[in-house]
């Protein structure tokens, strides 16, 4: 019998998944594990909205710029750790918490990495190319030929995994969407979805606020720090590029800054879209009392 269980925090960005997974955190007195991909690195900080001082003292946090980004580190990796990590958490508690943004790597913790077939290094070298020859816009519009529903799903602004998406359908000849949803590996635990939901109206407001906020924090002097680093894979997301365009002198500041909103409010849209698919999520409105909330997990608990 499966006695120990994973609560899973997810939802739309910007809309209050940390300040929630720190207090079921505390309710449940246990750990938080982060599967927020853009939180991995310490040179990043106020772009990836990574949990200030505060909030990292007030409930026990793993996999927060834990890396730099000249590592080289997939979501496979996190995988492995992840699952160590919490075999070690469940040692003494019955209760953890996962909380991000980033579905494929909160899928690799619950239900393990699908198998793909192994791709030649020439396709990818060739994808690469093409990339810097003809633009990320080329490869998107192929990705959206040959894959249209993962190319609703995957973040299009990033090209490590538009290419990995193309690669897979170049070597297959199928979309790389069909292999994903195998079969799940065996975990010690079972898993509670909890999503935030609001109007969209709210999301987009608290996005742009958000963006906003960063920038008033310093958002211009980090990604200046980090442009001579502009060609690494982690550098290659949302409120950086936008500002690294500003300083190859491609676009003026304000509509950089426009282009980070838009391109989180896309962001958004394709995590609702991931979220849409799982049937499992216990639900809470945005703003709602969390005491309903607690109700609700534990009383999913008790069905099982």
């Amino acid at each position: 019998m499966i006695t120990k269980t994973l609560i899973a925090v997810i939802g739309p960005t910007a809309i209050g998944k940390t300040d929630l997974a720190i207090r079921l955190a505390n309710h449940f007195q246990t750990e938080i594990l982060s599967a927020d991909s853009r939180q991995f690195y310490k040179e990043m900080t106020i772009g990836t909205a990574v949990p200030s001082h505060r909030e990292l003292k007030m409930a026990p946090h793993h996999f927060i710029q834990h890396k730099s980004i000249f590592d080289t580190y997939s979501v496979g990796d996190f995988e492995k750790e992840a699952i160590l990590k919490l075999d070690h958490i469940f040692k003494e508690k019955n209760i953890a918490i996962l909380v991000g943004g980033s579905g494929l790597y909160v899928d690799a913790v619950v239900k393990g990495l699908d198998s793909f077939p192994k791709v030649p290094i020439q396709i990818r070298e060739e994808l690469i190319q093409l990339e810097k020859e003809k633009g990320l816009s080329y490869l998107q519009n192929e990705l959206k030929k040959k894959d249209p529903f993962y190319f609703k799903q995957v973040d299009i602004e990033n090209p490590h995994r538009v290419i990995r998406a193309l690669e897979i359908c170049r070597i297959s000849g199928q979309p790389y969407s069909s292999f994903l949803n195998q079969k799940r590996k065996e975990r010690i635990f079972r898993t509670i979805y909890v999503g935030i939901k609001a109007d969209r109206e709210i999301i987009y407001e608290r996005i742009n606020r958000r963006v906003d906020v960063m920038m008033e924090n310093g958002l211009l002097n980090e990604a200046k720090d980090l442009y001579k680093h502009k060609s690494l894979n982690a550098l290659q997301t949302v409120g950086y590029k936008e500002l690294f365009a500003f300083f190859d002198g491609k676009e003026d500041l304000n509509f950089a800054v426009e282009e980070i909103k838009k391109n989180t409010r896309r962001f958004a849209k394709r995590q609702l879209t991931w979220n849409r698919k799982n049937n499992e999520i216990i639900w809470t409105d945005f703003g709602e009392d969390i005491s309903i909330l607690i109700n609700k997990i534990k009383r999913n608990k008790l069905k099982q």
